[in-house]
């Protein structure tokens, strides 16, 4: 077993292999993002009673959530892959690094823009200097920063490097995102659902939110998949490959 794992995780990180493998799970992927995505939106705003404080105000919670918790694991997921990439030069690594930094800036987006339209009737403001808040536009900004570094070399696999240092570096907001309820007195309201015992929210609305969950997953797999396929395709270009794959496009 010992030796299995490493020659699987070479084989997968081969271009050629990885392309196939994401090719061939990416339908897969996102047509179970659309099927969870319209059970929880279903469940959530159909379903689900009216909270008996916030009425139906809450049910932003189904997309602001789940947003919330992605923007915390693509960047996680973006930390290791840009470690691997730094200490082992893995292309792979740098490629899924830097593609999931624009998904990931997305979910971060839709977080804080759906928590300013909950804020408003709860709070009475679009926005406040809040520790939760501060630190998810400090996350979005660290992602756009990534990005743009990125994007800043003429040379991708270099651009790559120096963004993926900024990745690393910026990996200390997210535990200060997930516990910031915790270590400062915050308009925010605490974690309501917890991994290890009871949460704090009604089944009838703790199961659209978890749908929605798992839709939120498979959908950062699939455009994921989609974005490295395309981005090896790019870096790959002359390669044997490549070229068999532009000739079996053309006899289609």
């Amino acid at each position: 077993m010992s030796n299995w794992i490493p020659l699987w995780l070479h084989k997968l990180s081969s271009p050629p292999t990885f392309y196939r493998f994401a090719g061939t799970l990416r339908p897969w992927a996102m047509a179970l993002a659309v099927l969870f995505g319209v059970i929880a939106l279903y469940g959530g705003l159909v379903l689900a009673p009216a909270d008996y404080q916030q009425g139906d105000a809450y049910r932003i919670i189904f997309i602001h959530v789940p947003c919330a918790w992605m923007s915390m694991f693509v960047y996680g997921v973006m930390g290791v892959s840009s470690l691997i990439a730094l200490v082992w030069r893995i292309k792979l690594a740098e490629v899924v690094a830097m593609e999931s930094a624009p998904i990931g800036a997305a979910f971060t987006f839709i977080t804080l823009v759906t928590g300013s339209l909950w804020g408003k009737p709860m709070w009475g403001t679009w926005w406040t200097w809040d520790a939760r808040l501060t630190s998810e536009l400090v996350l979005l900004f660290l992602y756009l920063g990534v990005i743009g570094l990125y994007h800043a070399f003429e040379d991708r696999r270099q651009g790559a490097r120096a963004a993926a240092f900024l990745a690393l570096i910026g990996i200390i907001n997210v535990p200060i995102v997930h516990f910031s309820v915790n270590w400062w007195n915050t308009l925010h309201q605490g974690s309501t659902v917890k991994l290890f015992g009871p949460s704090k929210i009604a089944w009838d609305m703790l199961w659209p939110l978890l749908a929605m969950t798992l839709a939120t997953k498979f959908y950062y797999v699939a455009s994921l998949f989609h974005r490295a396929r395309t981005d090896l395709l790019a870096l790959e270009g002359g390669k044997d490959w490549v070229r068999q794959i532009a000739e079996d496009e053309a006899r289609k």
